[in-house]
């Protein structure tokens, strides 16, 4: 269940365009075409589900204070915490020359399609986010921060390939001129994050109603401890005026 959960939320309710508004350069440039972004938006995904898992055994094993102490005791008091960017960086620049590579073999007209965005996802900013994003909630597991990345990947893409069909549909539509090109898909992502916003409460309701079922026992309890105060004073409001009889 805690991958599920952490699953849906990094599509839906963390998503990198519509709640932090990350990759949007990317996503504004190549959502002309559908192919184009689904292009783009699988790179995104193999990206991220590599990434994210590889700077997490960094951030674990070598970033954090303390954390070469496997290497020895010696090592112990090292903080490589300010290599963090750096590292990352140099992850994900890694991985996207190989996705250029691949997509050059098996695919040149999606490569010559994508241009220089293809290169960029190197230094966009979602790729990163993901990274940094693992490193601040402190994800537990290495399978949790691999369902993160995929997540948030697949989250991107929906973004992207979401927007990308709805500009093919309104190429023909009749938009006044002021707000013809970035200007209506500005208003459409806006309208869209909106959208997303609606599926905040989709984990948190259980949470609710699990934190509000101990208030209820606690006031039935309280409500038993009345009523067993009450019957202990008449019996002794009974005692004493036998007693005085």
């Amino acid at each position: 269940m805690e991958h599920l959960e952490l699953f849906f939320k990094s599509i839906f309710i963390d998503n990198m365009v519509f709640a932090t508004f990350l990759g949007m350069c990317s996503y504004l440039a190549v959502s002309k075409k559908v192919t184009t972004a689904v292009g783009l938006g699988a790179a995104v995904i193999f990206v991220l589900a590599v990434t994210v898992p590889l700077n997490w055994l960094l951030d674990q094993y070598i970033l954090q204070p303390g954390a070469l102490s496997w290497l020895g005791v010696e090592y112990a008091e090292y903080d490589l915490s300010f290599l963090s960017f750096i590292l990352f960086i140099a992850t994900i620049a890694t991985m996207v020359q190989l996705v250029e590579i691949i997509v050059e073999k098996f695919s040149p007209s999606l490569y010559n399609s994508l241009g220089i965005f293809l290169p960029l996802i190197a230094v966009n900013c979602a790729i990163l986010g993901g990274s940094l994003f693992m490193q601040s909630r402190e994800i537990a597991t290495l399978g949790l921060a691999t369902t993160y990345g995929i997540g948030s990947g697949i989250g991107w893409f929906l973004a992207i390939l979401a927007i990308a069909a709805i500009r093919e549909k309104i190429r023909y539509s009749n938009i006044p001129a002021p707000l013809r090109g970035l200007g209506i898909t500005f208003i459409v992502t806006g309208l869209m994050a909106i959208g997303f916003m609606s599926f905040g409460g989709m984990l948190t309701g259980g949470d609710e109603e699990a934190k509000e079922a101990p208030k209820t026992e606690a006031v039935k309890e309280t409500k038993e401890e009345v009523k067993a105060k009450d019957v202990k004073k008449k019996e002794l409001a009974n005692n004493t005026k036998e007693t005085i009889k």
